[in-house]
C-alpha cells in the first residue's frame, strides 16, 4: 500500500481553478476538435486620484465594432472577434484562438463622473477612462445649537 500526502486546500484549488467550467460560462464556442471552449476579455481594473481606469484585452476587435455603455451603475463592454474566412488549400493543426461575441460587466462606484466617461482602443487594449466626480472641499466644522 502507498501512502499519499494529505493537502488538504488541493480540493479547494481545484474547485477554483475550474469554477467557471464545473456551472458553464457563456459564451462558449466549440474548437475543431468539437471541445467546448469559450473567449472572454480579460480585463485590469486601476485607480487614480482622478478616475478609475479599465483596460481590457481585445486583440483582432476593431475599436468600431467594441459597445460601451453605461447604465444604472453597471459599465458594459461587449463585442465580437470575428472568425477569418476558411482558406480551403490550408489544412489546420493547431486552433487555439477564439472567436464570438463577448461581453463584461462592472459595477461602478457612486462617485464616478458618468458624463465625463470615455474609451479609446490601442494596440489591442481597450482602455475605459471614468473619471471621478470632485469632491467638494472640506467646509468649516459648524456648531449647531440644541433646542
Amino acid at each position: 500500500m502507498r501512502l499519499a500526502k494529505w493537502e488538504p486546500f488541493r480540493e479547494a484549488d481545484e474547485f477554483f481553478r475550474n469554477f467557471g467550467t464545473a456551472f458553464g460560462r457563456w459564451p462558449q464556442m466549440r474548437s475543431s476538435l468539437g471541445d467546448v471552449k469559450e473567449w472572454t476579455p480579460v480585463v485590469d481594473i486601476s485607480e487614480t486620484d482622478k478616475e478609475y481606469l479599465v483596460k481590457a484585452e481585445v486583440p483582432g476587435v476593431k475599436a468600431d465594432e467594441i459597445k460601451v455603455t453605461l447604465d444604472k451603475g453597471v459599465l458594459s463592454i461587449e463585442g465580437e472577434r470575428k472568425a477569418e474566412k476558411e482558406d480551403k488549400t490550408e489544412k489546420s493543426h493547431r486552433v487555439e484562438r477564439f472567436y464570438g461575441s463577448f461581453s463584461r460587466y462592472f459595477t461602478l462606484p457612486e462617485d464616478v463622473d458618468a458624463a465625463a466617461i470615455r474609451a479609446e482602443g490601442k494596440d489591442g487594449v481597450l482602455t475605459v477612462h471614468v473619471p471621478k466626480k470632485p469632491v467638494p472641499p472640506a467646509s468649516q466644522p459648524q456648531q449647531i445649537k440644541v433646542q
